[in-house]
């Protein structure tokens, strides 16, 4: 349960950042994408480490959330940096 709720907290951020109307505001958003993606991939590691995916399901996931995380990074390198 904590893994689906971690997902959607992913999914979510994505979705707020993208409704922002400034980019240090949308940065914000996907930072906090970002870290729900950092709170999955732990939660998923204990997970695994405890024996309850079927072997090879941690291995897609992680892989599925490195793209999202490359993805997630991308999106935050095309914003203007934050002004100082």
């Amino acid at each position: 349960m904590q893994l689906r709720r971690s997902a959607v907290n992913v999914a979510s951020h994505i979705a707020e950042a993208h409704g922002r109307l400034n980019d240090a505001e949308m940065r914000k958003g996907l930072g906090s994408a970002r870290a729900a993606l950092n709170e999955l991939e732990t939660q998923a590691e204990l997970a695994s480490s405890m024996g309850f995916f079927p072997s090879g399901a941690a291995d897609a996931l992680f892989e599925l959330s490195s793209e999202v995380g490359k993805l997630i990074n991308g999106l935050i390198g095309v914003l203007e940096p934050n002004p100082r």
